[in-house]
């Protein structure tokens, strides 16, 4: 099972989830989803989404480097800023895997993966307001 989680930066609350079976690419797993991010807002995403920018013109990657071309000073600088403004939505997923259902392998029915997962992001939320 594959889930995704779309979150708010500033205010910590989980605004969107999505799930997907079997073993997927992250990209292709928002693609299929047909979530629409407006233009206004700027997505903060990891290297799973390479070529986001076709969909989505404000988004930020970090830029990858490769075994020919590794990253000068400038690149890393700029990869170390997109992560620190990441660090916020990497710690709210953090937190929904703290419930172990989420970060071993699931072996409950698939069918009430969707559900468990909204209801815990939900706990999250609350937790996140209080």
């Amino acid at each position: 099972m594959k889930s995704q989680v779309i979150a708010d930066k500033h205010s910590g609350l989980i605004i969107c989830t999505n799930f997907s079976n079997g073993k997927k690419h992250d990209f292709r797993v928002f693609k299929e989803s047909k979530i629409g991010i407006n233009k206004k807002i700027k997505a903060l995403v990891d290297t799973g989404f390479q070529g986001i920018h076709k969909f989505h013109k404000n988004s930020e990657i970090p830029k990858k480097k490769t075994k020919r071309c590794p990253l000068t000073k400038q690149e890393k600088k700029n990869n170390r800023e997109i992560s620190s403004q990441r660090v916020k939505i990497e710690n709210i997923i953090g937190f929904v895997k703290r419930f172990k259902v989420f970060s071993i392998k699931y072996r409950c029915r698939r069918k009430r993966f969707g559900l468990r997962f909204n209801l815990i992001c939900g706990i999250c939320n609350f937790d996140s307001n209080i």
